[in-house]
Protein backbone atom coordinates (compact mmCIF):
# COMPACT_ATOMS: atom_id res chain seq x y z
CA UNK A 1 0.00 0.00 0.00
CA UNK A 2 0.97 3.54 -0.62
CA UNK A 3 2.36 5.44 2.52
CA UNK A 4 0.68 8.79 2.26
CA UNK A 5 -2.40 9.16 0.79
CA UNK A 6 -4.40 12.23 2.44
CA UNK A 7 -8.61 12.16 1.97
CA UNK A 8 -10.16 14.76 -0.57
CA UNK A 9 -10.04 17.52 1.42
CA UNK A 10 -6.02 17.95 1.24
CA UNK A 11 -7.22 18.47 -2.61
CA UNK A 12 -9.37 21.11 -2.53
CA UNK A 13 -7.99 23.43 -4.73
CA UNK A 14 -5.00 23.64 -6.69
CA UNK A 15 -2.05 24.49 -4.28
CA UNK A 16 -4.13 22.19 -1.90
CA UNK A 17 -3.31 19.48 -4.46
CA UNK A 18 0.44 20.70 -4.81
CA UNK A 19 1.00 20.64 -1.30
CA UNK A 20 -0.91 16.40 -1.12
CA UNK A 21 1.09 15.56 -4.26
CA UNK A 22 4.80 16.62 -2.56
CA UNK A 23 4.29 15.58 0.33
CA UNK A 24 3.23 11.67 -1.53
CA UNK A 25 6.68 12.79 -3.28
CA UNK A 26 8.63 13.01 -0.23
CA UNK A 27 7.44 9.99 1.43
CA UNK A 28 9.02 7.88 -1.41
CA UNK A 29 12.56 10.21 -0.72
CA UNK A 30 12.30 8.94 2.62
CA UNK A 31 12.50 5.86 1.50
CA UNK A 32 15.33 6.65 -0.76
CA UNK A 33 17.26 7.70 2.21
CA UNK A 34 17.10 4.53 3.84
CA UNK A 35 18.27 2.78 0.52
CA UNK A 36 21.04 5.03 0.37
CA UNK A 37 21.59 4.68 4.22
CA UNK A 38 21.69 0.89 3.51
CA UNK A 39 24.28 1.67 0.35
CA UNK A 40 26.17 3.56 3.02
CA UNK A 41 26.76 1.05 5.48
CA UNK A 42 27.49 -1.40 3.04
CA UNK A 43 30.28 -0.07 1.57
CA UNK A 44 31.54 1.20 4.62
CA UNK A 45 30.15 -0.69 8.16
CA UNK A 46 28.92 -4.08 7.09
CA UNK A 47 30.34 -7.27 7.67
CA UNK A 48 30.80 -9.99 5.20
CA UNK A 49 28.70 -12.26 5.38
CA UNK A 50 25.71 -10.13 5.99
CA UNK A 51 25.78 -9.25 1.84
CA UNK A 52 22.86 -11.76 0.92
CA UNK A 53 20.52 -10.20 3.63
CA UNK A 54 21.65 -6.68 2.71
CA UNK A 55 20.40 -7.67 -0.93
CA UNK A 56 17.06 -8.83 0.53
CA UNK A 57 16.64 -5.79 2.85
CA UNK A 58 17.84 -3.60 -0.61
CA UNK A 59 15.06 -5.11 -2.46
CA UNK A 60 12.43 -4.83 0.02
CA UNK A 61 12.91 -0.68 0.04
CA UNK A 62 13.34 -0.83 -3.57
CA UNK A 63 10.58 -2.06 -4.43
CA UNK A 64 8.30 -0.35 -1.54
CA UNK A 65 10.30 2.87 -2.88
CA UNK A 66 8.98 1.98 -6.35
CA UNK A 67 5.29 1.52 -5.62
CA UNK A 68 4.96 4.58 -3.44
CA UNK A 69 6.68 6.45 -7.05
CA UNK A 70 3.65 4.61 -9.05
CA UNK A 71 1.02 4.83 -7.44
CA UNK A 72 -2.10 5.05 -9.75
CA UNK A 73 -3.72 7.78 -7.70
CA UNK A 74 -0.57 10.34 -7.32
CA UNK A 75 -0.68 9.97 -11.56
CA UNK A 76 -3.84 11.18 -12.25
CA UNK A 77 -2.84 14.06 -9.57
CA UNK A 78 -0.02 15.10 -11.03
CA UNK A 79 -1.47 15.23 -14.71
CA UNK A 80 -4.03 17.42 -12.97
CA UNK A 81 -1.82 19.23 -11.89
CA UNK A 82 -0.06 19.32 -14.93
CA UNK A 83 -3.48 20.88 -17.02
CA UNK A 84 -3.65 23.34 -13.97
CA UNK A 85 -2.87 27.07 -13.34
CA UNK A 86 0.25 26.29 -10.69
CA UNK A 87 1.86 24.15 -14.13
CA UNK A 88 1.56 27.60 -15.79
CA UNK A 89 1.42 30.67 -13.17
CA UNK A 90 3.13 28.96 -9.99
CA UNK A 91 6.85 29.79 -9.18
CA UNK A 92 9.93 28.52 -10.64
CA UNK A 93 10.36 25.90 -8.23
CA UNK A 94 6.35 24.98 -8.18
CA UNK A 95 6.58 24.58 -12.18
CA UNK A 96 10.01 22.46 -12.02
CA UNK A 97 8.43 20.39 -9.26
CA UNK A 98 5.24 19.56 -11.43
CA UNK A 99 6.96 18.99 -14.60
CA UNK A 100 9.50 16.85 -13.32
CA UNK A 101 7.71 15.16 -10.81
CA UNK A 102 5.33 13.77 -13.39
CA UNK A 103 8.29 13.07 -16.02
CA UNK A 104 9.40 10.68 -13.48
CA UNK A 105 6.44 9.08 -12.56
CA UNK A 106 6.05 8.51 -16.36
CA UNK A 107 9.29 6.54 -16.39
CA UNK A 108 9.05 4.79 -13.31
CA UNK A 109 5.04 3.49 -13.91
CA UNK A 110 6.93 1.81 -17.16
CA UNK A 111 9.27 -0.67 -14.81
CA UNK A 112 7.85 -3.49 -13.21
CA UNK A 113 8.08 -3.74 -9.46
CA UNK A 114 9.80 -7.53 -9.93
CA UNK A 115 12.42 -5.62 -12.30
CA UNK A 116 13.21 -3.19 -9.63
CA UNK A 117 13.19 -5.23 -7.30
CA UNK A 118 15.83 -8.04 -8.79
CA UNK A 119 17.90 -4.84 -9.57
CA UNK A 120 18.49 -3.47 -6.04
CA UNK A 121 19.28 -7.11 -4.95
CA UNK A 122 21.27 -8.23 -7.57
CA UNK A 123 23.60 -5.03 -7.52
CA UNK A 124 23.98 -5.31 -3.76
CA UNK A 125 25.38 -8.81 -4.49
CA UNK A 126 27.06 -7.99 -7.33
CA UNK A 127 28.96 -5.40 -5.17
CA UNK A 128 30.10 -8.01 -3.13
CA UNK A 129 31.18 -10.54 -5.18
CA UNK A 130 33.49 -7.05 -6.85
CA UNK A 131 35.30 -7.21 -3.81
CA UNK A 132 36.27 -10.56 -3.97
CA UNK A 133 36.77 -10.72 -7.49
CA UNK A 134 39.01 -7.77 -7.12
CA UNK A 135 40.98 -8.79 -4.51
CA UNK A 136 41.69 -12.42 -5.45
CA UNK A 137 42.38 -10.41 -9.08
CA UNK A 138 39.50 -13.07 -10.83
CA UNK A 139 37.18 -12.39 -13.04
CA UNK A 140 35.54 -15.54 -13.47
CA UNK A 141 34.27 -14.75 -10.13
CA UNK A 142 32.87 -11.46 -11.23
CA UNK A 143 31.65 -12.15 -14.93
CA UNK A 144 28.22 -13.97 -13.67
CA UNK A 145 27.05 -11.05 -11.95
CA UNK A 146 28.04 -8.44 -13.81
CA UNK A 147 26.58 -10.45 -17.10
CA UNK A 148 23.33 -10.11 -14.54
CA UNK A 149 23.75 -6.80 -14.18
CA UNK A 150 24.25 -5.90 -17.70
CA UNK A 151 20.90 -8.03 -18.69
CA UNK A 152 18.56 -6.35 -15.99
CA UNK A 153 19.97 -2.65 -16.81
CA UNK A 154 19.26 -3.27 -20.62
CA UNK A 155 15.91 -4.26 -19.58
CA UNK A 156 15.53 -1.08 -17.49
CA UNK A 157 16.49 0.94 -20.95
CA UNK A 158 13.75 -0.95 -22.63
CA UNK A 159 11.12 -0.05 -20.42
CA UNK A 160 11.95 3.39 -19.15
CA UNK A 161 12.78 4.26 -22.73
CA UNK A 162 11.27 2.36 -25.03
CA UNK A 163 11.41 4.51 -28.05
CA UNK A 164 14.95 5.48 -26.95
CA UNK A 165 18.56 4.16 -27.84
CA UNK A 166 18.88 2.00 -24.89
CA UNK A 167 22.28 3.36 -23.74
CA UNK A 168 20.84 6.82 -23.79
CA UNK A 169 17.61 5.34 -21.78
CA UNK A 170 20.52 4.69 -18.93
CA UNK A 171 22.35 7.83 -19.63
CA UNK A 172 19.32 9.87 -18.82
CA UNK A 173 19.26 8.35 -15.37
CA UNK A 174 22.40 10.13 -14.70
CA UNK A 175 22.16 13.15 -17.19
CA UNK A 176 18.86 14.08 -18.17
CA UNK A 177 18.65 15.03 -21.90
CA UNK A 178 22.44 13.90 -22.68
CA UNK A 179 22.51 11.78 -25.84
CA UNK A 180 25.47 9.41 -26.54
CA UNK A 181 26.70 10.73 -29.97
CA UNK A 182 26.92 14.32 -28.96
CA UNK A 183 28.78 13.10 -25.66
CA UNK A 184 31.02 11.01 -28.60
CA UNK A 185 31.73 13.60 -30.36
CA UNK A 186 32.65 16.26 -27.80
CA UNK A 187 35.07 13.64 -26.27
CA UNK A 188 36.58 13.30 -29.61
CA UNK A 189 37.31 16.99 -29.66
CA UNK A 190 38.68 17.00 -26.15
CA UNK A 191 40.53 13.36 -26.63
CA UNK A 192 42.44 15.54 -29.49
CA UNK A 193 43.74 18.13 -27.30
CA UNK A 194 44.88 15.90 -24.55
CA UNK A 195 46.48 12.95 -26.35
CA UNK A 196 48.92 15.67 -27.78
CA UNK A 197 49.60 17.37 -24.30
CA UNK A 198 50.03 13.77 -22.84
CA UNK A 199 52.87 13.16 -25.24
CA UNK A 200 53.92 16.91 -25.15
CA UNK A 201 54.52 16.17 -21.17
CA UNK A 202 56.20 12.86 -21.96
CA UNK A 203 58.38 14.24 -23.98
CA UNK A 204 59.37 17.17 -22.30
CA UNK A 205 62.96 17.70 -20.32
CA UNK A 206 61.23 19.61 -17.52
CA UNK A 207 59.57 17.72 -15.42
CA UNK A 208 57.92 18.38 -11.58
CA UNK A 209 59.28 15.99 -8.73
CA UNK A 210 56.71 14.74 -6.65
CA UNK A 211 58.40 12.87 -4.09
CA UNK A 212 57.41 15.08 -1.56
CA UNK A 213 53.91 14.00 -1.24
CA UNK A 214 55.07 9.78 -1.23
CA UNK A 215 56.76 10.36 1.89
CA UNK A 216 55.49 8.85 5.60
CA UNK A 217 52.47 10.25 6.38
CA UNK A 218 50.61 8.93 9.00
CA UNK A 219 47.55 7.80 8.56
CA UNK A 220 45.99 9.24 12.39
CA UNK A 221 47.94 12.67 11.55
CA UNK A 222 45.98 12.12 8.05
CA UNK A 223 42.94 12.13 9.07
CA UNK A 224 42.88 15.13 11.12
CA UNK A 225 44.46 16.84 8.41
CA UNK A 226 41.96 16.30 5.86
CA UNK A 227 39.09 16.95 8.64
CA UNK A 228 40.65 20.63 8.91
CA UNK A 229 41.08 21.14 4.99
CA UNK A 230 37.05 19.77 4.40
CA UNK A 231 36.12 22.28 7.37
CA UNK A 232 38.16 25.00 5.84
CA UNK A 233 36.41 24.87 2.35
CA UNK A 234 33.26 25.00 3.69
CA UNK A 235 31.94 21.39 4.66
CA UNK A 236 29.70 21.23 7.64
CA UNK A 237 30.32 18.55 10.01
CA UNK A 238 27.25 19.16 11.92
CA UNK A 239 25.20 17.99 8.47
CA UNK A 240 27.82 15.20 7.50
CA UNK A 241 31.05 12.85 8.29
CA UNK A 242 33.63 11.31 6.75
CA UNK A 243 34.27 7.74 7.10
CA UNK A 244 36.42 4.90 5.48
CA UNK A 245 35.75 2.65 2.11
CA UNK A 246 37.57 0.97 -0.51
CA UNK A 247 36.24 3.10 -3.19
CA UNK A 248 35.25 6.82 -2.04
CA UNK A 249 32.21 7.71 -2.68
CA UNK A 250 29.29 10.54 -1.37
CA UNK A 251 25.88 9.73 -0.60
CA UNK A 252 23.72 12.14 0.78
CA UNK A 253 20.85 10.34 3.11
CA UNK A 254 19.01 13.40 3.82
CA UNK A 255 18.74 17.23 3.98
CA UNK A 256 21.27 17.75 7.25
CA UNK A 257 22.84 14.48 6.31
CA UNK A 258 25.48 14.09 3.66
CA UNK A 259 28.01 10.76 4.22
CA UNK A 260 31.72 11.25 2.14
CA UNK A 261 34.68 8.66 2.37
CA UNK A 262 38.00 7.78 1.38
CA UNK A 263 40.72 5.64 1.70
CA UNK A 264 43.70 5.73 3.13
CA UNK A 265 47.82 5.79 2.42
CA UNK A 266 50.36 6.16 4.74
CA UNK A 267 52.83 6.42 2.03
CA UNK A 268 51.02 9.00 0.13
CA UNK A 269 49.65 12.40 1.28
CA UNK A 270 47.53 13.28 -1.97
CA UNK A 271 45.66 9.81 -1.69
CA UNK A 272 43.61 10.80 1.21
CA UNK A 273 43.84 14.55 0.71
CA UNK A 274 42.57 15.09 -2.74
CA UNK A 275 39.96 12.22 -2.26
CA UNK A 276 38.35 14.25 0.53
CA UNK A 277 38.79 17.36 -1.59
CA UNK A 278 37.12 15.29 -4.22
CA UNK A 279 33.84 13.81 -2.16
CA UNK A 280 33.63 17.41 0.13
CA UNK A 281 32.66 19.02 -3.46
CA UNK A 282 29.84 16.73 -4.16
CA UNK A 283 29.37 17.34 -0.02
CA UNK A 284 29.03 20.73 -0.66
CA UNK A 285 26.50 20.59 -3.53
CA UNK A 286 24.52 18.28 -1.28
CA UNK A 287 24.59 20.56 2.00
CA UNK A 288 23.54 23.84 -0.54
CA UNK A 289 20.95 22.56 -2.43
CA UNK A 290 17.53 23.91 -0.73
CA UNK A 291 16.55 22.11 2.27
CA UNK A 292 13.10 23.38 1.53
CA UNK A 293 12.78 21.36 -1.26
CA UNK A 294 14.15 18.26 0.13
CA UNK A 295 12.74 15.28 -1.94
CA UNK A 296 11.45 17.28 -4.91
CA UNK A 297 13.04 18.60 -7.97
CA UNK A 298 14.08 21.63 -7.29
CA UNK A 299 15.55 20.35 -4.00
CA UNK A 300 17.57 17.53 -6.29
CA UNK A 301 21.08 17.59 -7.95
CA UNK A 302 20.49 18.74 -11.70
CA UNK A 303 22.71 15.76 -12.81
CA UNK A 304 25.50 13.46 -11.94
CA UNK A 305 27.87 15.86 -14.47
CA UNK A 306 27.05 19.02 -12.44
CA UNK A 307 27.77 17.00 -9.27
CA UNK A 308 30.96 16.10 -10.50
CA UNK A 309 31.67 19.53 -11.73
CA UNK A 310 31.59 19.87 -8.45
CA UNK A 311 34.26 17.67 -7.23
CA UNK A 312 36.45 18.26 -9.96
CA UNK A 313 36.39 22.32 -9.23
CA UNK A 314 37.38 21.76 -5.54
CA UNK A 315 39.67 18.54 -6.31
CA UNK A 316 41.56 20.26 -9.17
CA UNK A 317 40.73 23.70 -9.78
CA UNK A 318 40.82 24.60 -6.45
CA UNK A 319 43.20 22.28 -5.05
CA UNK A 320 45.87 21.79 -7.11
CA UNK A 321 46.42 25.80 -7.90
CA UNK A 322 49.19 27.56 -6.20
CA UNK A 323 46.93 29.57 -4.46
CA UNK A 324 45.60 26.64 -2.42
CA UNK A 325 49.37 25.13 -1.54
CA UNK A 326 50.13 28.75 -0.28
CA UNK A 327 47.63 28.60 2.28
CA UNK A 328 47.64 24.55 2.90
CA UNK A 329 50.98 23.89 2.90
CA UNK A 330 51.91 25.74 6.32
CA UNK A 331 49.01 23.70 7.62
CA UNK A 332 50.30 20.41 6.28
CA UNK A 333 53.68 21.33 7.77
CA UNK A 334 52.38 21.40 11.14
CA UNK A 335 50.67 18.55 10.84
CA UNK A 336 53.90 16.25 9.09
CA UNK A 337 56.45 18.34 10.66
CA UNK A 338 59.37 15.53 9.58
CA UNK A 339 58.34 14.22 6.19
CA UNK A 340 58.01 18.45 5.26
CA UNK A 341 60.35 19.70 7.02
CA UNK A 342 62.40 20.41 3.65
CA UNK A 343 59.74 21.07 1.51
CA UNK A 344 57.91 24.18 0.66
CA UNK A 345 54.60 25.49 -0.84
CA UNK A 346 56.35 25.45 -4.32
CA UNK A 347 57.10 21.92 -3.98
CA UNK A 348 54.21 20.65 -3.02
CA UNK A 349 52.19 22.25 -6.19
CA UNK A 350 54.88 21.12 -8.32
CA UNK A 351 54.53 17.64 -6.66
CA UNK A 352 50.51 17.79 -7.75
CA UNK A 353 51.25 18.70 -11.45
CA UNK A 354 53.36 15.06 -12.64
CA UNK A 355 51.59 13.66 -15.87
CA UNK A 356 52.30 10.07 -15.91
CA UNK A 357 50.08 6.99 -17.64
CA UNK A 358 48.64 5.02 -14.70
CA UNK A 359 46.67 1.96 -14.24
CA UNK A 360 44.39 3.26 -11.83
CA UNK A 361 41.45 5.42 -12.60
CA UNK A 362 41.08 6.59 -9.18
CA UNK A 363 45.33 7.40 -9.08
CA UNK A 364 45.19 9.26 -12.44
CA UNK A 365 46.70 12.42 -12.89
CA UNK A 366 44.04 15.02 -14.39
CA UNK A 367 45.16 15.38 -18.08
CA UNK A 368 44.58 11.49 -18.50
CA UNK A 369 42.39 10.72 -16.23
CA UNK A 370 39.63 11.56 -19.13
CA UNK A 371 41.07 8.68 -21.78
CA UNK A 372 39.92 6.61 -18.46
CA UNK A 373 37.22 7.71 -18.54
CA UNK A 374 36.31 7.75 -22.13
CA UNK A 375 37.49 3.77 -22.60
CA UNK A 376 34.59 2.71 -19.71
CA UNK A 377 32.09 4.68 -21.63
CA UNK A 378 33.21 3.22 -25.12
CA UNK A 379 33.19 -0.32 -23.63
CA UNK A 380 29.95 -0.34 -21.62
CA UNK A 381 27.76 1.08 -24.36
CA UNK A 382 29.45 -1.26 -27.08
CA UNK A 383 27.79 -4.16 -23.88
CA UNK A 384 24.61 -2.46 -24.22
CA UNK A 385 24.47 -2.48 -28.03
CA UNK A 386 25.45 -6.17 -27.86
CA UNK A 387 28.55 -4.99 -29.97
CA UNK A 388 30.59 -6.56 -27.04
CA UNK A 389 29.76 -9.68 -24.97
CA UNK A 390 30.63 -9.34 -20.96
CA UNK A 391 32.81 -12.56 -21.32
CA UNK A 392 34.84 -10.52 -23.82
CA UNK A 393 35.08 -7.00 -21.63
CA UNK A 394 38.82 -8.32 -20.18
CA UNK A 395 40.46 -8.53 -23.58
CA UNK A 396 38.74 -5.67 -24.96
CA UNK A 397 39.82 -3.55 -21.89
CA UNK A 398 43.57 -4.32 -22.26
CA UNK A 399 43.16 -3.97 -25.58
CA UNK A 400 42.08 -0.46 -25.77
CA UNK A 401 44.52 0.33 -22.54
CA UNK A 402 47.47 -0.99 -24.38
CA UNK A 403 46.08 1.52 -27.91
CA UNK A 404 45.39 4.53 -25.51
CA UNK A 405 48.21 4.51 -22.87
CA UNK A 406 50.74 2.20 -24.70
CA UNK A 407 50.70 -0.49 -21.89
CA UNK A 408 48.68 -4.07 -20.96
CA UNK A 409 46.98 -4.13 -17.51
CA UNK A 410 49.18 -7.27 -15.61
CA UNK A 411 45.76 -8.38 -13.70
CA UNK A 412 42.53 -8.02 -14.06
CA UNK A 413 42.33 -5.94 -11.08
CA UNK A 414 44.64 -3.29 -12.05
CA UNK A 415 42.22 -3.12 -15.28
CA UNK A 416 38.55 -4.44 -15.91
CA UNK A 417 37.89 -4.98 -12.10
CA UNK A 418 39.29 -1.91 -11.01
CA UNK A 419 35.76 0.23 -10.57
CA UNK A 420 32.40 -0.54 -8.32
CA UNK A 421 30.48 0.72 -10.74
CA UNK A 422 29.06 -1.83 -13.39
CA UNK A 423 28.70 -4.41 -10.06
CA UNK A 424 26.56 -2.00 -8.82
CA UNK A 425 24.47 -1.18 -11.91
CA UNK A 426 25.66 2.19 -12.64
CA UNK A 427 25.81 1.47 -16.21
CA UNK A 428 25.78 5.21 -18.49
CA UNK A 429 27.85 6.88 -14.94
CA UNK A 430 31.04 7.06 -16.56
CA UNK A 431 30.64 9.71 -18.93
CA UNK A 432 29.43 12.23 -16.65
CA UNK A 433 32.95 12.18 -14.62
CA UNK A 434 34.47 13.93 -18.02
CA UNK A 435 31.35 15.89 -18.47
CA UNK A 436 31.77 17.26 -14.82
CA UNK A 437 35.52 18.34 -15.75
CA UNK A 438 33.76 20.09 -18.73
CA UNK A 439 31.50 21.61 -16.67
CA UNK A 440 33.95 22.60 -13.76
CA UNK A 441 36.56 24.05 -16.35
CA UNK A 442 33.51 26.77 -17.23
CA UNK A 443 32.45 27.05 -14.13
CA UNK A 444 35.60 28.15 -12.74
CA UNK A 445 36.32 30.54 -15.48
CA UNK A 446 33.37 32.51 -14.74
CA UNK A 447 33.83 32.81 -10.80
CA UNK A 448 37.27 33.95 -11.59
CA UNK A 449 35.74 36.70 -13.89
CA UNK A 450 33.31 37.43 -11.68
CA UNK A 451 35.37 37.58 -8.26
CA UNK A 452 38.78 39.11 -9.55
CA UNK A 453 40.60 38.53 -5.82
CA UNK A 454 39.88 34.28 -6.02
CA UNK A 455 43.37 33.60 -6.02
CA UNK A 456 44.50 36.30 -3.13
CA UNK A 457 41.29 34.99 -1.29
CA UNK A 458 42.31 30.91 -1.57
CA UNK A 459 45.92 31.91 -0.44
CA UNK A 460 44.00 33.45 2.36
CA UNK A 461 42.03 30.28 2.68
CA UNK A 462 38.95 32.76 2.35
CA UNK A 463 36.80 29.72 0.66
CA UNK A 464 33.56 31.48 1.30
CA UNK A 465 33.26 33.85 -1.76
CA UNK A 466 33.72 31.36 -4.19
CA UNK A 467 31.24 28.53 -2.31
CA UNK A 468 28.95 31.52 -2.49
CA UNK A 469 29.46 32.16 -5.80
CA UNK A 470 28.25 28.41 -6.87
CA UNK A 471 25.28 28.78 -4.40
CA UNK A 472 23.79 31.40 -6.02
CA UNK A 473 24.61 30.16 -9.69
CA UNK A 474 24.28 26.62 -9.09
CA UNK A 475 23.33 24.95 -6.16
CA UNK A 476 20.09 27.20 -5.51
CA UNK A 477 18.85 25.46 -8.64
CA UNK A 478 18.37 22.03 -7.89
CA UNK A 479 16.99 20.67 -11.05
CA UNK A 480 15.28 23.69 -12.66
CA UNK A 481 17.70 23.41 -15.37
CA UNK A 482 19.69 20.46 -17.23
CA UNK A 483 22.91 20.69 -16.96
CA UNK A 484 24.40 22.52 -20.24
CA UNK A 485 21.24 25.12 -19.24
CA UNK A 486 22.81 25.48 -15.93
CA UNK A 487 26.48 26.24 -16.67
CA UNK A 488 24.86 28.61 -20.15
CA UNK A 489 23.61 30.67 -17.20
CA UNK A 490 26.16 30.67 -14.83
CA UNK A 491 28.94 31.21 -17.34
CA UNK A 492 27.07 33.33 -20.13
CA UNK A 493 28.89 31.07 -22.90
CA UNK A 494 27.57 28.10 -24.37
CA UNK A 495 29.05 24.57 -23.00
CA UNK A 496 32.29 23.95 -24.35
CA UNK A 497 34.96 21.68 -23.76
CA UNK A 498 37.60 24.51 -25.22
CA UNK A 499 37.42 25.55 -21.18
CA UNK A 500 39.05 22.57 -20.17
CA UNK A 501 41.32 22.43 -22.99
CA UNK A 502 42.60 25.81 -22.01
CA UNK A 503 43.09 25.42 -18.12
CA UNK A 504 45.13 22.29 -19.17
CA UNK A 505 47.37 23.33 -21.43
CA UNK A 506 48.06 26.16 -19.40
CA UNK A 507 48.32 24.72 -16.31
CA UNK A 508 50.61 21.60 -17.07
CA UNK A 509 51.78 23.45 -20.04
CA UNK A 510 53.40 25.90 -17.44
CA UNK A 511 54.55 23.29 -15.24
CA UNK A 512 56.40 21.06 -17.91
CA UNK A 513 57.79 24.14 -19.56
CA UNK A 514 55.29 23.69 -22.31
CA UNK A 515 54.30 27.49 -22.88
Amino acid sequence: MPLHRPGPADRSSPQQLFDHVCGHARQAAVLASVEALLGWDEQTMMPPQAAAYRGTQAEAIATLAHRQRTDPVYGEELATLAAGPLARDGTPQVRTAIRLLRKDFEKHARVPARLVGALAKTCVEAQQAWVTARAASSWTTLEPWLRQVFDLKRELATCQMPDADPYDALLDDYEPGGRWPMIAAQFSRLRAEIVPLMQACAGSTRRPDDAVVHRHYPVADQQRFVREVATRIGFDFQRGRLDTTEHPFCSGVGPNDCRITTRWDAGSLSTALYGVLHEAGHGLYEQGLPTEWYGLPPGEAASLGIHESQSRLWENLVGRSRAFCDWCFPLAQAAFTQSLAEASADSMQQALMIVQPSLIRVEADEVTYNLHVMMRFDLERAVIHGDLDVADLPAAWNDRFACDFGFRPRTDAEGVLQDIHWSAGLIGYFPTYTLGNIFAAQLMAAARRDLPELDRDLAAGRFDGLLAWLRRHVHAYGRQYESAALVEQASGETVSERWLRDSLWQRYGEAYGLV
